[in-house]
């Protein structure tokens, strides 16, 4: 049994906690239960149940600490981990950005748990591939595809008072599929903490007719288009970029957010459009509501009206500079729109509509310029209709520039725990042709 109710994970820690005799000890406990079904080639190829638990022991005396970690709590193996930790702490060198743990903290309670996904049984798992292979085999096309449903715990306990505990739940899923000709390829992905809003069927429509509309694709000159980005196209440049709200680098001159006086914080440096924000009890994208440190996560604005308006700090950076400690956020929500994906097609006179951008690669920081490839659908759209599949393309863009050039907002999509519009952005630059499909 991998998962702990909140007294008795809270028993567990208070049991290793006492066999601690260091200046300062912090304990984390995790734990989850989860299933999984894979399936290639129209069959399914493998699935699985994994039960997994863990302690972790982080042992200070000092600026000097040491960490082990164990998977048995009955009181000589907590002894033993505590001990351990200790011995490596001693042996450890000083780390000048050492912080002491924090004290007593308060959090709100967390909305992360749906116990209808932590019932997945096995038989469920079995339908979602059944949903994604038998309508694929009709279509001359084949499947490949991944589940995976968990829940689980984690608890913080330290030697300052400090304790924190969240459940959480979550199912993953992804499917590519393939014509058989080999020349068409769609791709979707859907993650959830709750399992009712998850339509499999719906999941394996979208991949299909990718696939199918996307058969013989047709070369056309990279250059500067306007795109219509479907999120998976545009989460991980936002995601990078939001990497980029971190205080220190800022300061320390390593970042977009640095300039010659200081930083960025309080300018204009996207479309006033753009509102971006991280809540962990938004109901759609719902997190723990405290962060590794044990942090209370609240909600925070980062870009209101195009403006940034907080950089994240750490508990040591914030010490440096005098703040009060900001927190990274644990998920990225940008404001949309009213659009559908279709509507913004519709409103497009000459356009491309990416599925999803893949391998992205940082190229410059300062700028937050990165490279990728489009991958999984790529379409050229006419007078407000997708007219024909095109070759994929190589990138060069900065989420920055792209977020200047935004000429639409739709319909707001969970992706990858995150909630991302539809865009339709002008001037987004292609530099050349890939042949993969």
């Amino acid at each position: 049994m991998a998962i702990y109710t909140k007294e008795e994970a809270k028993q567990i820690m208070e049991r290793a906690l006492s066999f601690s005799t260091a200046d300062a000890c912090v304990i984390n406990m995790g734990g989850s239960e989860s299933g999984n079904i894979r399936y290639a080639r129209n069959t399914v190829s493998t699935s699985g149940h994994r039960s997994n638990q863990t302690l972790a022991v982080e042992a200070s005396f000092g600026k000097k600490s040491g960490t082990a970690t164990i998977d048995e709590f009955d009181d000589e193996s907590l002894k033993s981990v505590v001990q351990r930790a200790e011995e490596l702490a001693k042996l450890s060198p000083e780390n000048p950005e050492f912080m002491p743990p924090l004290g007593p903290q308060t959090y709100d309670e967390s909305v992360s748990f749906v116990e209808a996904t932590a019932n997945i049984q096995p038989e469920f798992r079995a339908e979602v591939a059944a949903k994604s292979i038998n309508p694929a085999s009709k279509q001359d096309v084949t499947a490949a595809g991944f589940l995976d449903d968990s829940y689980g715990f984690s608890a913080m306990m330290n030697s300052n008072g400090l304790f924190a505990y969240n459940k959480s739940t979550n199912v993953d899923f992804t499917v590519t599929m393939r014509t058989n000709d080999g020349t068409g390829s769609g791709w979707v992905t859907r993650d959830y903490n709750d399992v009712n809003k998850f339509n499999p069927e719906e999941a394996a429509k979208v991949a299909i007719d990718k696939a199918v509309m996307s058969k013989e694709a047709r070369a056309i000159e990279p250059g500067k288009y306007t795109v219509i980005l479907e999120p998976a196209a545009s989460v991980d440049l936002l995601r990078n970029m939001s990497g980029a709200f971190n205080a220190r680098t800022a300061d320390e001159g390593r970042s977009f957010m640095s300039k010659d006086d200081g930083t960025k914080m309080g300018e204009k440096i996207v479309d006033e459009r753009v509102n971006v924000w991280s809540d962990p009890l938004h109901p759609d994208v719902p997190t723990s509501t405290w962060n590794g440190e044990g942090m209370p996560l609240k909600k925070m604005k980062w870009i209101e009206n195009g403006v940034v308006k907080n950089l994240a700090y750490s508990r040591y950076w914030a010490d440096q500079k005098g703040v009060d400690p900001v927190p990274f956020p644990s998920n990225f929500i940008m404001q949309g729109g009213d659009a559908t994906r279709d509507e913004l097609i519709k409103s497009t006179k000459r356009g491309i509509l990416i599925t999803r951008l893949w391998y992205i690669r940082s190229v410059d920081p300062q700028t937050l310029l990165y490279t990728g490839l489009t991958r999984d659908g790529t379409f050229y759209i006419e007078n407000g209709k997708i007219r024909y599949p095109v070759k994929n393309f190589r990138f060069n863009e900065s989420p920055i520039i792209m977020l200047n050039n935004l000429e639409a907002l739709g319909e707001q999509v969970r992706i990858n725990g995150n909630l991302i519009p539809y865009m339709k952005v002008r001037d987004f630059t292609f530099t050349s042709l890939s042949d993969a499909v």
